[in-house]
């Protein structure tokens, strides 16, 4: 199964109500599908320049890499050079917390959230709360 349009969507209005309940900064949120396909994107009024961009390689450092970017936050650390190189192969990693796989009922990656524009944990549980919308597992690489 490959991320439908209906609940790429669905996941992007979902995460951004989850951010005005927790009254977070304007966020840019990107849904890709699993091939790394922009499906869905939104930025909230407010949103500073740069965010959808960084919401985007959130999103895409977790399918070209296959986990999530709280896990390549940590690779940083423990092997600079190689996510330095993987950010040349594949291009645009963002190496911190909000980039979330999306996994089907069979633990499947059918795609992945990006979001930026609070701190990287709470653009991390915007995604989650998302992805959960839709009825599918995020997996933030914890």
């Amino acid at each position: 199964m490959n991320l439908k349009l209906k609940a790429a969507q669905k996941i992007a209005a979902a995460a951004l109500r989850h951010a005005r309940d927790a009254n977070l900064k304007p966020l840019a949120v990107a849904v890709l599908d699993g091939r790394g396909a922009l499906k869905a994107f939104a930025a909230e009024d407010g949103c500073s320049l740069k965010r959808g961009e960084i919401a985007i390689g959130k999103a895409h450092g977790a399918v070209a890499l296959g986990v999530g970017s709280r896990a390549i936050g940590k690779m940083a650390v423990e092997r600079p050079h190689f996510v330095a190189a993987a950010n040349q192969a594949v291009g645009a990693l963002i190496p911190v917390p909000g980039g979330v796989l999306i996994r089907d009922a069979k633990g499947v990656v059918v795609g992945a959230v990006g979001i930026s524009g609070d701190t990287s944990d709470n653009d991390e549980a915007a995604a989650l709360a998302g992805i959960a919308a839709a009825g599918l597992a995020g997996d933030p690489g914890a």
